[in-house]
């Protein structure tokens, strides 16, 4: 039991950093939460400040996931089923950051460094998956569901953590659902038709039409 706590305060609290939050209120003088979807995660950074402090916070986000897994791999690696608590723990722990009043983002980059760590190959293919759909809606929302719901399947088919094959496979399941919970104002704005698309993919879109005419 005192593996089980270290290991899930450790990745709680590695998971709780909102870098979503202090990159724009450190170097911009932006509460991220005041804007756009008021969503504490790296997507909001983008529409409100650009590609930059996107970066950085996507980065950091996917950094704190990894450095969780890792850690726990360090510390334990006798105890594989361990990672489970260090994914589970750091996703709640981005989702719901004490140090922003128990809000935070919509776990998809901090899940990301998680599953790099622990499954690479599932992690890539999902990946692959969240680019697909991307290029065809220009939905980071659409996307990050799609990459959720084939991330399951990928973890089942390459059991790369064969040890937790198939206690991973349902963790990943449960991971999607959440991340997908998570998106459920989204889902609604997609089936409305009025969900919103990244700038860029929308500029680029414009001047070629404008090109054409």
């Amino acid at each position: 039991m005192e593996k089980i706590a270290i290991t899930a305060v450790i990745s709680y609290l590695l998971g709780s950093i909102p870098n979503a939050y202090l990159i724009p209120k450190l170097f911009y003088k932006t509460n991220i939460m005041e804007h756009g979807s008021k969503n504490a995660g790296a997507t909001n950074v983008f529409r409100t400040l650009g590609t930059f402090p996107f970066a950085l916070t996507l980065a950091l986000d996917v950094a704190k996931g990894m450095a969780a897994v890792l850690i726990t791999a360090k510390l334990y690696n006798d105890f594989p089923y361990l990672l489970i608590v260090t994914a589970i723990s750091a996703l709640l722990g981005h989702t719901f950051s004490f140090w922003i009043k128990f809000k935070g983002g919509k776990g998809v980059a901090t899940g990301l460094g998680v599953f790099i760590a622990i499954s690479p190959k599932s992690t890539l293919t999902a990946m692959a998956v969240f680019y697909a759909v991307l290029f065809a809606t220009r939905m980071v929302s659409a996307s990050s569901i799609a990459a959720a719901l084939c991330l399951p399947v990928a973890v089942y088919f390459y059991q790369e953590q064969s040890i937790l094959s198939t206690h991973f496979a349902v963790f990943s399941a449960l991971a999607a659902a959440f991340v997908i919970y998570k998106h459920k104002e989204n889902i609604k704005r997609i089936r409305a038709g009025t969900e919103s698309k990244l700038p860029m993919f929308t500029q680029a879109s414009t001047r070629k039409e404008e090109n054409e005419e």
